[in-house]
């Protein structure tokens, strides 16, 4: 048995608190789209051609690139409820830091702290929804790319399987063509230059990973959908209402402390390339540029920057303290029973946390907190006529609680709808100059929206329709017959 060295013990409290970190109750609404497309999945053991869901785009082509990530999502749910979905979360997480922790260089206490950075940038990314398979992947193609460069070991044969993988799980792939068009870039700027060093690519080695690449754009092409799915993510990125009006989709809003991580990464990245005369890597120099990129135009890639940016904040961190002498002094002395004592404590307590975090309890909580979760159940109970207007912030949670009996009108799924049905929506929903008109030619006859919108501030005064029910979440309003 291997001694509990203060090194192992400090990796050990790492990858526990990355997990805490990642630990949520899971409330996120398009969580509950991707159950139910996985149930759906399940019980007509068809993959979804055209939206089964809506009633305003139903039968509609729908080009679902999330499938085997909603099937594995829904057996998950089925075997283990919510809490194996926000287990399942916590040790992806893990999963991907591992890769990124190979990555990294410097001692242990180094590679913690900014590992345990890394993590809480990506937290706010961390949930039950497809992306988690975007985000294990690229950690994965990133360590097989340091792999080839930094230790000359050649593992690019997994690269198109992944790739494969990844086009029937995520439309996030795009992010791996980004990894790798950085990596030659980088790479062949090196050679131009004449960079010498152990790390730097040669043509013919380079060569190699740009045939790679090729081949794992050809492999996309092995998903239901064939081309359709190349296509879906400049389709998505084409739609203006997303960068507009969809919070996930907005540039970082640094005055929330939750998203500061990443900038604390990024300008310690920078203080560190500064001060540590490692001579700044051209590879990691356009990656870290590039990933920084989509990150400031859209929150929904922080947790890719944090994969990213932690190996090369290490080797740069790494650089300062070797030339510092900051820890030379050996770790691997101390008293393994303490350690193990500590480490026994630690495991305890995110035992309990994870309790109480996975209960039933706190996840009727979280759905009453933040989802209309009491105003589904006036639905469900009183059976009033549709069809359904909702809140698009909802349409997942509704899709997954009333889908059967009442369509919904639209939800997260916005390759589905295309940019003028959004901007309707949100005429609506905004209360344009004739949002009265729009609503009504819409044809629904019931609205569940959020109590105290605007939309429920002016219907309150329209005599058109009637407040059925209210409660501080949410308000459900009838039209009235007549």
């Amino acid at each position: 048995m291997k001694v509990l060295t203060l090194p192992r013990l400090v990796t050990l409290l790492a990858f526990l608190g990355i997990f805490a970190i990642a630990l949520r109750t899971p409330a996120d609404t398009d969580m509950y789209w991707h159950l139910a497309t996985g149930q759906y999945i399940a019980e007509t053991h068809t993959i979804p051609m055209s939206d089964p869901f809506s009633w305003t785009m139903h039968g509609m082509p729908w080009v679902d690139v999330h499938w085997l990530s909603q099937v594995i999502m829904y057996v998950v749910y089925w075997l283990s409820g919510f809490a194996g979905l926000a287990l399942g979360v916590a040790l992806l997480a893990v999963v991907a830091f591992a890769f990124v922790w190979k990555q990294m260089s410097g001692g242990v206490f180094i590679r913690a702290a900014i590992i345990l950075l890394a993590a809480t940038a990506a937290s706010p990314n961390l949930t039950p929804r497809s992306q988690m398979a975007t985000f294990v992947l690229v950690a994965a193609l990133g360590y097989l790319l340091f792999l080839y460069k930094w230790r000359q070991v050649d593992r690019l044969w997994v690269v198109p399987l992944i790739f494969v993988l990844w086009v029937n799980m995520h439309g996030g792939y795009i992010a791996g063509f980004m990894l790798l068009g950085a990596f030659i870039a980088g790479e062949a700027i090196g050679n131009l230059l004449h960079l010498s060093g152990d790390e730097i690519v040669s043509w013919r080695r380079l060569g190699k990973v740009l045939i790679i690449t090729f081949i794992s754009g050809a492999v996309l092409l092995i998903n239901p959908y064939t081309i359709a799915a190349l296509q879906l993510p400049f389709k998505t990125v084409n739609i203006g209402v997303l960068q507009d009006f969809i919070q996930e989709w907005a540039s970082p809003n640094f005055h929330q402390v939750s998203l500061q991580p990443m900038l604390w990464m990024l300008l310690l990245t920078l203080v560190a390339i500064g001060f540590s005369r490692r001579r700044l890597d051209l590879t990691d120099a356009l990656t870290l540029t590039l990933f920084a990129t989509i990150t400031f135009l859209a929150q929904r890639n922080l947790g890719l920057f944090a994969l990213i940016c932690a190996p090369i904040l290490s080797r740069h961190v790494s650089a300062i303290a070797k030339r510092s002498h900051w820890g030379q002094r050996s770790l691997s002395k101390g008293k393994p029973i303490v350690n193990a004592a500590l480490l026994g404590l630690i495991i305890a307590a995110v035992a309990l946390y994870t309790i109480v975090i996975l209960s039933p309890t706190a996840q009727s909580k979280a759905e009453a907190k933040s989802l209309p979760a009491a105003a589904a159940n006036w639905i469900a109970q009183n059976r009033p006529n549709g069809p359904l207007f909702n809140s698009y912030n909802w349409g997942g949670y509704l899709l997954w609680r009333l889908g059967d009996e009442y369509p919904v009108y639209v939800d997260g799924r916005t390759d589905v709808y295309d940019d003028a049905f959004l901007r309707n929506f949100l005429a609506i929903t905004l209360v344009g100059s004739d949002y009265d008109r729009r609503l009504t030619n819409t044809g629904a006859a019931i609205l569940l929206i959020e109590s105290g919108s605007v939309l429920d501030n002016f219907l309150a005064r329209n005599t058109q329709w009637h407040e059925a029910y209210r409660d501080e979440i949410a308000v459900v309003y009838q039209r009235v017959e007549g």
